[in-house]
């Protein structure tokens, strides 16, 4: 029998505070039930927007009612009683993190086990010894930054420095980065590339998860803009990953859509698609849901949930953005196949509505939707390996080394 898995994630999209959540700084933490109660109190209105917060697909599919389990509590102006059609619950991370790549790694069976490294200081963030050894090495002449910052933010004060003197701007946050914006045509894509690529290299050793080359645009502070550019660098999973298990025992396809692929450093993607806007994410989701062939793994990032709302604290763009997503999810559900099992998930916590502009430790939803799944509450799932795990149960796979299968169809016992 031929099947394909589709895995939907909402980058940021939690669900509640987790349990360990006080460790993280986070406690009151509720991505979804922040601005669900938001929206309900017309506090998130817009001229895109207004009400409350109104997703009755991913309702259909379980949302309000793992939140409920996650939280104790059902996100305002949700049903408490949906039309469920699919089996739902919610996923404490094993992982003691809250970025992308721990969360993206343990899902598909590689837990981050060990401590990456940070840099914690809120200025003069980056060691001295690392930035020299950054110039030798790559013959810049000097950098701007060198502290924590919101992305958006710190090209609107360094950007118009920059274009005077080509510095590249360096930053990071609380996750384990090292990011590096520059102007995409006046210092140079291809430039700005070799810069990160030669910057990861002397990071690597220090367990610097990733670094993130951010190109923008734009004459001066008002008009300065991102570009669809972003490239990922990222340090190799340290274990298997259900991919790697997937071609080699079933000989197949995982396409990545958005920066799936930079997340998981290109280890087990057959083909990859980038898409530059949620729009663009939909659609070539959609296509790939209505073309690719049996015996594969369509994986999409909805990544503009994070780095356009959550980090830039955007209630109401996030709302707008998740109604969109809905009524998009329809379409993705009308055009699943016999066998086709769909995932929506998320990777962390990034509540719009709390302190700072840094992720937020969560539970994250877990929702499945097979025509032979029985709609049902699977329990609190002890770590989003349990998502691997029940691919891995529902392709015929060996078992992963973490996690445990979740699903149970129609008929079985």
């Amino acid at each position: 029998m031929q099947k394909r898995v589709v895995i939907l994630l909402l980058d940021s999209f939690g669900i509640g505070a987790s349990e360990d959540a006080r460790d993280f700084g986070d406690l009151g933490a509720n991505t979804l039930g922040n601005i669900a109660k938001a929206c309900f109190n017309n506090l998130a209105d817009s001229n895109n927007r207004n009400g409350a917060l109104k997703l009755p697909n991913l309702e259909s599919l379980g949302l309000g009612l793992s939140a409920l389990e996650a939280a104790n509590e059902l996100p305002l102006g949700f049903d408490s009683q949906p039309n469920l059609i699919g089996a739902y619950t919610y996923a404490q991370e094993l992982s003691s993190a809250k970025d992308t790549i721990s969360g993206h790694w343990e899902m598909m069976g590689a837990p981050v086990l060990f401590e990456w490294g940070y840099f914690k200081d809120k200025t003069h963030s980056f060691p001295k010894e690392i930035l020299d050894e950054i110039m030798h090495k790559t013959k810049i002449k000097g950098y701007l930054g060198n502290c924590h910052a919101s992305g958006t933010e710190i090209i609107k004060d360094l950007g118009e420095k920059h274009l005077e003197t080509l510095y590249p701007i360096f930053y990071t946050s609380a996750d384990s980065v090292f990011q590096i914006a520059a102007h995409e045509e006046r210092f140079g894509l291809d430039n700005l590339y070799a810069l990160c690529e030669e910057v990861f290299q002397i990071l690597e050793p220090l367990k610097i998860a990733r670094v993130i080359a951010r190109p923008f645009i734009g004459t001066n502070r008002e008009n300065f803009k991102r570009t669809a550019n972003r490239k990922d660098y990222a340090i190799k999973p340290h274990k298997k990953l259900l991919f790697e298990t997937f071609i080699e025992e079933k000989q197949g396809e995982v396409i990545s859509i958005g920066k799936i692929a930079d997340i998981y450093a290109h280890v087990g993607i057959t083909q990859k698609f980038k898409a530059s806007s949620l729009m663009e994410l939909c659609d070539v989701t959609l296509e790939q849901v209505k073309n690719a062939k049996n015996n594969s793994l369509i994986f999409t990032n909805f990544v503009h949930f994070d780095s356009d709302y959550g980090h830039r604290r955007d209630v109401s763009g996030y709302a707008n953005a998740l109604e969109y997503f809905d009524m998009r999810l329809k379409e993705v559900l009308e055009n699943l196949r016999e066998n086709d099992l769909l995932i929506l998930c998320a990777d962390h916590g990034c509540d719009p509505s709390f302190k700072g502009t840094d992720h937020t430790r969560e539970y994250i939803p877990v929702l499945f939707y097979h025509k032979d799944l029985q709609p049902a509450f699977l329990g609190k799932s002890e770590s989003f390996a349990d998502i691997g795990q029940s691919i891995a149960h529902f392709l015929g796979l060996s078992p992963l080394d973490y996690g445990k299968n979740l699903l149970k169809f129609k008929g079985q016992p």
